[in-house]
């Protein structure tokens, strides 16, 4: 299925990096407004969470979509279900600082603002981990690309590649070359 010329696969990495930085933005304008006491701040922290929740499941539904969507063996199975329960934990949290906020409507007691910067800090952990399993999917594992496009990649890469015994025979010029068509 496309969404707006999008796969899921690709319609995930579009949409989880806006709402990871809002979720960020926002546990930084909550512990700015502390600091300072600043009620612009705590609205910028309110408003970033909104945001940030509503984007962050829109990643989520089109993750799991993209899980059924791509190639992948067992090893990106296992990383993918770690990072799907994370994502899912994360944005609970998230969602649920929203919620309650929402519900006291914004009139919350020093204990609670305590009690939900906690639970936003927790949510900002979670944050990273689920990227950093997301990066390792990707960058380690090539998650996402199709498994015809990884082999003509790596068939591509070998045939770029110096042949051993190539190099004495080589004053070195061709490589020179090729490295500096790289660095630009």
């Amino acid at each position: 299925m496309h969404v707006l010329g999008y796969d899921w696969p690709r319609l995930h990495a579009a949409l989880n990096d806006l709402p990871a930085a809002l979720l960020f933005l926002t546990v930084l304008f909550d512990f700015g407004a502390w600091v300072t006491t600043r009620g612009s701040l705590r609205t910028a922290a309110l408003w970033t969470l909104w945001a940030g929740v509503i984007g962050g499941w829109a990643a989520v539904v089109a993750g799991l979509q993209a899980e059924d969507a791509i190639d992948h063996g067992e090893a990106v199975h296992e990383l993918m279900e770690t990072h799907e329960t994370l994502a899912l934990i994360t944005m609970g949290v998230f969602t649920a600082a929203l919620v309650y906020k929402l519900f006291r409507r914004a009139n919350l007691s020093p204990g609670e603002e305590m009690a939900l910067r906690g639970l936003s800090l927790a949510g900002f952990v979670g944050i990273i981990w689920t990227a950093s399993i997301g990066g390792r999917m990707a960058f380690e594992h090539a998650a996402g690309v199709p498994t015809a496009a990884l082999e003509a990649e790596i068939r591509d890469r070998a045939k770029n590649q110096p042949q051993p015994g190539a190099e004495a025979a080589d004053s070195g010029h061709h490589h020179e070359d090729r490295d500096a068509d790289h660095a630009h």
